[in-house]
C-alpha cells in the first residue's frame, strides 16, 4: 500500500478542483528563476541609486534605451516593424515604443507607470538664517507622513534656471565625500508636549526645514553671516545667487542606497519603490522586445503623486500626441488605435503588514513573495477614482499571465473604509483604452525607505513582458 498512490476522497477532489488557494511564489519558481531574480534585482537597484528624481530616471531610461537600439522619434518619421523609438517630455517624462508587426489599427499594448516619488521640494524663496543656523524651507510633494522625514540623512537634487538662460544641475549628497543634510527634531527630554499631539500634528509642514549650515562668514560684521557664507559656497560651485532660487526645481530626497533586506537578502529596501519599481519593470521588459505582434509602448510619467496634472503628468496630451504621431505614420486614426489597445497601469500596491493588520482585509490583500499584485480597481472607499476593469479583461490577463508562468495575486489596497489611493489607470481608461492595475506589493509605502520582495519585482517584470508580447 505504501507504494500505491493514495486515492483522494471526494472532499479532497472537490477542494483540489474548486477551491482557490494562493501559494508562496518561492514554491512555484521554475528552474533557474532564483538566479534570474537576483540578476534582475541587481539592475533595478543600480537604476534606483542613479535615479533619485524623475529627471534622473528619464536620463537613466534614455541611456538604457539607446544602448538597446532606441532612437528619438520625430513627427513624420517613417516606421516599420521592429523600430525602437522614444520621446522625452521636458526632461521629466519619457515614452518609448517598439513597433509591432500588426497595424496600430489593431491597437497597442501599453505599460504606464510613474517615476516621481514623495519628497520635499524647496520653496521659491527657501534660504534663511535664524539664531546662527541656516535652513531651507520646503513644501512636501505627494502623500508623506511628515514625522518620518526628520533626523534622516538627505540629499539635494535638481536644476536651477539662471536669469541668463543657463540651466545648472545640482546634486549634493550622492557623490564621494559630499556633505548631507537633515531636519532636526526635539530631544525626548523636552518632548513631553509634542508627545501629547496626534501623530499627524507632532511635526508640521512648516517645521520641515533643512539644516544647511552653521559657520558664519569670516571677517564680517553684517547680518545673516551664515546665510551669506552658504550663498558664497553655492555661487562658487554653481554660479548662482539667491534670486536664482525663484526659477529653480530643487528637492530633498533620502540619502539611502538601495540595499538588500533580511539575512536571506530576499527583499530590497530603498527610497522610491513607488513607483520606480514598476517603471523599471515596464522599461526592462520593453527593452527586451524585438518585433512584437502589436506595438508595445512604455509610458513613464511624472506627477502621479500629486494627481497626474501638468504637462508631464498622465493627464497631459503628450501621450496622445506621441501615439497620434505613431498612428499617422501608419495612416491610422488615433481613436481607432485606442479602442483596440490595452494598458497595464503599473503601480505599486500595499503589501499586507502583520504588524498593522487592522487596516487590511486579509482575504483580498497582496502579500510579499506572492507575485505581481493585480488590482481590478483602485480608488478609495466607494471605488472613488477607480477605472474598475471589466471581468472579461481580467479574465484575458489571467490567461496571459498563467500562460507565461507569471506568479501573480489579486490585490486590494486595504479595508474599504480605511482609505485608498489612485493610479494613472483612470486617465488611461478615459481615453477609451481597456486598463487594468498591477504592480509590486510594498511595505511602508511612501516612507523614505520602502521595502519590496525581490520575487515580486521580477514577476512584475515578467508579467509586463507577457503583456507586451501576448495581449
Amino acid at each position: 500500500m505504501s507504494d500505491e498512490k493514495k486515492e483522494l476522497t471526494r472532499g479532497e477532489q472537490l477542494r483540489k478542483s474548486l477551491v482557490y488557494e494562493r501559494k508562496n511564489g518561492y514554491d512555484l519558481l521554475a528552474p533557474g528563476e532564483l538566479e534570474a531574480i537576483d540578476s534582475y534585482c541587481a539592475g533595478y537597484k543600480d537604476f534606483l541609486d542613479g535615479g533619485k528624481t524623475e529627471r534622473e530616471c528619464v536620463e537613466r531610461a534614455v541611456a538604457l534605451a539607446e544602448q538597446a537600439g532606441f532612437r528619438p522619434f520625430k513627427r513624420g518619421d517613417a516606421l516599420k516593424a521592429g523600430d525602437k523609438v522614444y520621446r522625452v517630455n521636458r526632461d521629466k517624462a519619457v515614452i518609448l515604443a517598439v513597433i509591432g508587426k500588426k497595424s496600430l489599427a489593431e491597437g497597442a499594448n501599453i505599460g504606464a507607470a510613474h517615476i516621481d516619488s514623495p519628497r520635499l521640494d524647496l520653496k521659491p524663496n527657501p534660504l534663511y538664517e535664524t539664531d546662527d543656523l541656516a535652513f531651507l524651507k520646503t513644501h512636501y510633494f505627494g502623500g508623506v507622513r511628515k514625522y518620518q522625514w526628520v533626523t534622516i540623512p538627505l540629499e539635494l537634487h535638481g536644476v536651477v534656471a539662471l536669469k541668463s538662460g543657463q540651466v545648472v544641475r545640482v546634486s549634493v549628497g550622492n557623490g564621494e565625500g559630499d556633505p548631507l543634510f537633515t531636519i532636526d527634531d526635539l530631544l525626548p527630554h523636552l518632548g513631553a508636549e509634542q508627545n501629547k499631539k496626534p501623530l499627524g500634528e507632532a511635526i508640521t509642514g512648516e517645521n520641515l526645514n533643512i539644516l544647511v549650515g552653521s559657520r558664519p562668514l569670516a571677517d564680517d560684521e553684517g547680518k545673516d553671516r551664515v546665510k551669506v557664507a552658504v550663498l558664497e559656497l553655492l555661487n562658487r560651485k554653481y554660479g548662482i545667487v539667491e534670486a536664482d532660487f525663484l526659477s529653480a526645481e530643487l528637492c530633498a530626497v533620502p540619502a539611502f542606497k538601495a540595499s538588500d533586506i533580511g539575512f536571506d537578502r530576499s527583499m530590497i529596501g530603498a527610497y522610491g519603490h513607488d513607483d520606480r519599481v514598476c517603471g523599471y519593470a515596464a522599461l526592462a521588459a520593453l527593452l527586451q522586445l524585438s518585433a512584437p505582434e502589436r506595438t508595445a509602448v512604455c509610458m513613464l510619467a511624472d506627477k502621479e503623486e500629486t494627481g497626474s496634472n501638468g504637462v508631464t503628468g498622465m493627464k497631459s496630451a503628450h501621450f496622445d500626441t506621441f501615439m497620434e504621431d505613431l498612428c499617422e505614420a501608419q495612416g491610422v486614426a488615433l481613436r481607432a488605435c485606442f479602442e483596440k489597445s490595452f494598458c497595464l497601469s503599473a503601480d505599486v500596491t500595499a503589501a499586507f503588514d502583520p504588524n498593522f493588520p487592522d487596516v487590511f482585509e486579509k482575504r483580498n490583500s497582496s502579500f510579499v513573495n506572492y507575485g505581481m499584485g493585480v488590482c481590478k480597481y483602485t480608488g478609495s472607499r466607494g471605488k472613488s477614482g477607480a477605472s474598475d476593469a471589466a471581468a472579461e479583461l481580467v479574465g484575458q490577463v489571467r490567461r496571459v499571465l498563467d500562460g507565461a508562468g507569471v506568479v501573480w495575486q489579486m490585490a486590494e489596497l486595504g479595508k474599504v473604509d480605511a482609505g485608498g489611493g489612485g493610479t494613472v489607470a483612470a486617465f488611461m481608461a478615459e481615453r477609451n483604452i481597456d486598463t487594468l492595475d498591477a504592480g509590486v506589493p510594498v511595505l511602508s509605502m511612501h516612507a523614505p525607505f520602502e521595502t519590496v520582495g525581490k520575487l515580486d519585482c521580477y514577476m512584475t517584470f515578467k508579467g509586463m513582458k507577457a503583456v507586451f508580447e501576448n495581449m
